[in-house]
């Protein structure tokens, strides 16, 4: 059965004033667009217009398919719930628009989703293009919308990430170098992008402000419908452009030889690959000869050579005194140390098909085989019993993966923004063999240095790295002494692991991590941290 993602949005420029909505299709396994649609609608309410921007989006999945799976994702709360059953619908103009789009399509083939506004800028656009020709007595045209590529080139701007504050979960030794490598990541920009509520903006062209429309007060909820499931608690809001997941590729499974993978580079040798078993692979960095030009000790200065490295970690297990660091030799008065254990989530359709799949794709659910990994893993870690809180990353794979932990546990999911994917700008649905066939370069490039972005401008290693960092460091005070599963993706799970060990950034390639895995790293007072557990899938074995 296929599955499909509508997001729509509307707008009144004066509400009720001059009104147009905006609605997107996309295929959820490929993340391609499939359909576009926007119309000036004349004086009509913000509700209204979202209203009419969801049927829109409904009519056309049943025109593309009418057995096919829906996730619509809006940023109007109320949209959302009413269509959801939590909330009453009372106004006069809405009632017959919600009963349409309850009858375009069975309503068990339907689920809504509310998202954070800076994640609906596609439809948004179309919208506010709709009510620009509008202003000037035309309808919206297709051939002249310019949605989809300013919608990209937005997604495509880099986060500004927090410099790691300190040594926590860094091994001592080695671990000077890596933070003043790091705190030379770049990004594209340097401005955060905020995650706004419905009615935080006065702009004349904004299709927002849901909570404050004469025809969406609070008087629309009725006794426990207003409880239930509000999307914007703080413990449940989402972080706009910081992440996404790699692994969902996998090279050298496919046949590619290291040339293959890298392409020529006259005179030095090409970068390898480590692969992971269950989609969890990861590129690896360029180690050429020293005249090459995929030499990382020439040409990148923040690499480490091997030899160095193995000499940190050794002096990193054995501690500046020559004993024991912690992990082999604690010191008794250290106390219960922050663990966190580290859950990637289950399978999704892209993992089998090896796409790259990241934060500005189409967030895929989990499929019915990471469905049944998660009843698994959470069967497991219920079996266990240690776990005292969950936190889980922003996008669905991970919050549905959480929740099925939870729900065996009894605990809340918390969503913590910093455990987001990393972002593969224009790669995000490709496989590792188009990504190489449409942008070689660019793929050199990333294989080989840490700080180089996926083409179109995503986020970087080292950026993922700072930003792991940064994250690590306010979970391991805020939890000391208590046992937390984080459930987040290949790259945050290797970025912990690595500087749990004070390894180089090439060591991110020599990991394997499935779908579905338990990690587990502990973090003492006194800044050292000892890795317990990696990619383990006992859980899943019948």
């Amino acid at each position: 059965m296929r599955e499909f993602i509508v997001e729509a949005d509307g707008g009144s420029r004066g509400n009720p004033g001059p009104a147009g909505y905006g609605t997107v299709v996309i295929d959820a396994a490929t993340g391609e667009t499939l359909v576009e649609r926007a119309e000036f609608i004349g004086v009509a309410t913000n509700n209204v217009a979202e209203y009419r921007g969801l049927l829109a989006g409904l009519r056309a999945v049943r025109e593309l398919d009418p057995s096919a799976t829906v996730r619509v994702r809006m940023d109007s709360k109320l949209v959302v719930e009413q269509m959801s059953g939590r909330w009453k619908i009372k106004h006069p103009d809405m009632k017959p628009l919600a009963g349409e789009a309850a009858r375009l399509l069975p309503p068990a083939q339907v689920t809504y989703e509310w998202i954070p506004r800076e994640r609906n800028k596609h439809a948004d656009r179309l919208a506010n293009e709709a009510m620009d020709a509008g202003r000037r007595g035309e309808q919206w045209d297709p051939e002249a919308s310019r949605a989809a590529l300013d919608t990209a080139a937005a997604a495509r701007a880099a986060v500004t990430v927090p410099e790691p504050s300190g040594p926590p979960g860094d091994a001592a030794a080695g671990a000077a170098k890596a933070r003043e490598a790091l705190a030379r990541g770049r990004t594209s920009s340097s401005s955060t992008e905020v995650e706004s509520t419905e009615a935080d903006s006065t702009e004349v062209d904004s299709t927002e402000a849901d909570a404050t429309e004469a025809d969406a007060t609070e008087s629309e909820m009725t006794g426990a419908d207003s409880t239930g499931a509000d999307p914007t608690k703080a413990d449940s809001t989402e972080a706009e452009m910081t992440g996404a997941e790699i692994t969902e590729v996998e090279m050298t499974k496919a046949g590619m030889t290291k040339a293959e993978m890298a392409g020529s580079t006259g005179g030095g040798s090409t970068p390898a690959a480590a692969v992971g078993s269950a989609g969890g692979v990861t590129p690896a960095r360029a180690a050429g000869s020293a005249s090459g030009p995929a030499d990382a000790a020439d040409t990148d200065p923040t690499a480490v050579p091997k030899a160095a490295a193995d000499v940190r970690a050794a002096r990193t297990v054995a501690g500046p005194s020559g004993k024991p660091s912690v992990g082999w030799g604690s010191a008794p008065d250290l106390g219960a140390p922050a663990t966190f254990v580290l859950l990637r989530h289950g399978e999704t359709p892209l993992t089998p098909q090896k796409r790259f799949s990241g934060r500005g794709g189409t967030d895929p659910s989990l499929s019915d085989v990471g469905r049944e990994q998660a009843e698994r893993v959470a069967a497991a870690l219920a079996r266990r019993g240690t776990i005292q809180h969950i936190l889980a990353s922003p996008l669905a794979r991970t919050r549905q993966t959480a929740g099925a932990v939870a729900a065996r546990l009894g605990l809340e999911v918390t969503i913590e923004e910093g455990l987001i994917e990393t972002d593969f700008g224009a790669w995000e649905g490709l496989t590792f063999g188009e990504v190489q066939e449409r942008h070689p370069e660019d793929l050199t490039r990333w294989l080989g240095d840490p700080e180089a972005e996926p083409t179109g401008g995503g986020e970087s290693f080292a950026a993922t790295a700072a930003r792991v960092a940064a994250t690590r460091d306010k979970l391991v005070a805020a939890y000391a002494g208590r046992t937390v599963l984080l459930v987040t993706h290949v790259t945050p799970i290797k970025t912990f692991v690595r500087l749990a060990l004070g390894a180089p950034p090439e060591s991110l390639f020599r990991m394997e991590l499935s779908a579905a895995s338990l990690s587990a790293v502990a973090y003492y007072a006194d800044g050292n941290a000892s890795v317990r557990l990696f990619n383990d899938t006992s859980h899943l074995r019948p």
